[in-house]
């Protein structure tokens, strides 16, 4: 197969076609390997390129620094590599190599040696293809990796027990690649995970749990993540990784009373909200608002199944779960409100609430209630049409009422309009308690539409009530 080099945007074409002369000029063979050939030949976006050398990458690499008057951004002699940095565009020189490993370490044995077995030591045969920078129509391809582009197949170079077993994350690798490209794995490859999966984290510390949260979070990155997520569910690897996750699955029924799969209601949801958002904390938020349906599910007779507190405990496992799977903390406010409150909205579909109730959702989010709308919204899942019509149609209503009374009361940012020191000064008060409750009660009389959120009128409402509690 001819490899698209038109298909790589000109100006990279341009630093290539520079690195190609200087690779013939040192009589050094330099390839494009891996990702970046996948890539291109799916006519696909990437800015980070690997080139693969037969001798001294960081030699090669200094040489072509030096021709472009930069200095290399990292390097790293033990394993032969070197990374050259042009704004936005990365690309990595690796010196072509041999890797072993003992079981229990993902510490790699090196032996710098030919492109070929460099190939070999690939994850997946779509990642182990090649072409010689001087010669750049012909792709090398030694394990049908152009087959498997073609048919959408994911699936190891060599025994997949061996390559899962060199780097366990390559398990998880195969189910993001799987969403990444909508691809198939093929079943060989994915029955090897299912046999290997306790090997992802079986104690050994093989494979650090940064890399797994990596590599987890990287499929709710991709365009419908429920695909890379339900191969992780069907392979056991979720019950590993994210047991919680894990556990929302299942279905029971109680005579004429069901409710519906909520792992596979949570993918829909994670995919709905995937075509709405690039929020990748607010994908994680979808994939976790009901994730303490199980502990609170209960059957009631004539009623049916019933979740009372879900989202307040699942607001409060959140935090565990970024102990554990070592996520950034200053995230996790966001995640646990939005939890929190993921049921709030829709339940302001009645006509009878109050523009009271409104402004109290308004000020609980604050700055993120168009983040819980967005949720909500993506909520919204059935296999009845009408039933998703009509509550899509509800939830426009809300929306329409909650940004009138925003629009009218800016809640949204809401401060009581008379601060702590004012009070303080009022009230010849030194900081204590009731500062706070004076505030609250101001706070309150706005939420309830006792007072517009107006100065003039929190100042007045302070002055009538300032008596009666200091009294006290």
């Amino acid at each position: 197969m001819k490899f698209p080099y038109e298909n790589i945007n000109e100006s990279v074409r341009k630093i290539l076609n520079s690195i190609a002369e200087l690779s013939a000029e040192k009589k050094i063979n330099t390839y494009l390997i891996g990702g970046y050939v996948r890539d291109v030949l799916l006519d696909r976006k990437n800015t980070d390129i690997d080139l693969c050398v037969e001798g001294d990458a960081v030699a090669f690499a200094e040489d072509c620094a030096k021709h472009f008057n930069k200095k290399l951004d990292a390097v790293y002699k033990r394993f032969g590599t070197a990374l050259l940095n042009f704004d936005e565009l990365k690309i990595e020189f690796a010196s072509a190599r041999k890797e072993s490993y003992s079981h229990d370490s993902r510490k790699p044995i090196i032996e710098f040696t030919s492109i070929k077995d460099d190939l070999s030591r690939r994850d997946f045969t779509i990642n182990a293809l090649a072409v010689e920078l001087n010669n750049p129509d012909k792709v090398i391809d030694n394990f049908n990796g152009l087959d498997d582009l073609k048919n959408k197949i994911i699936r190891t170079p060599l025994d997949p027990k061996k390559t899962f077993d060199d780097d366990p994350l390559r398990m998880m690798r195969a189910a993001r690649f799987a969403s990444q490209l909508n691809f198939t794995i093929d079943e060989i490859t994915l029955n090897a995970a299912k046999e290997m999966r306790e090997r992802v984290n079986d104690g050994s510390g093989v494979v650090s749990q940064e890399r797994i949260t990596d590599e987890f979070l990287k499929i709710l990155k991709t365009d419908k993540p429920s695909v890379g997520l339900d191969i992780l569910f069907k392979t056991g690897l979720m019950e590993i990784v994210f047991k919680e996750v894990s556990n929302l699955q299942g279905v029971e029924q109680r005579k004429d009373y069901h409710h519906k799969d909520v792992f596979y209601h949570t993918l829909e949801v994670v995919d709905n909200i995937s075509k709405m958002t690039d929020n990748i904390w607010l994908r994680f938020t979808a994939l976790v608002h009901d994730i303490a349906k199980p502990p609170t599910k209960k059957f009631i007779e004539g009623i049916g199944w019933t979740f009372h507190g879900h989202e307040e405990l699942g607001a409060r496992w959140q935090k565990k779960i970024f102990t554990r799977m070592k996520l950034p903390f200053e995230h996790l406010p966001y995640v646990e409100k939005l939890v929190r409150l993921h049921l709030r909205p829709i339940a302001l579909a009645d006509e009878n609430v109050t523009d009271s109730a409104i402004r109290r959702l308004l000020f609980d989010a604050g700055e993120y209630i168009d983040d819980l709308l967005t949720l909500c919204r993506a909520d919204i899942t059935s296999k009845d049409p009408k039933k998703v019509k009509k509550y899509i149609a509800n939830f426009d209503i809300v929306e329409k009422r909650i940004a009138e009374v925003e629009e009218r009361d800016k809640i949204k940012s809401f401060q009581s309009p008379v601060r702590g020191e004012e009070i303080m000064k009022i009230c010849n008060l030194e900081p204590s308690k009731k500062v706070g409750e004076l505030k609250k009660m101001i706070e309150e009389a706005i939420l309830d539409g006792e007072i517009p959120n107006e100065y003039d009128a929190a100042l007045k409402y302070l002055h009538s009530i300032k008596d009666n509690v200091l009294s006290k």
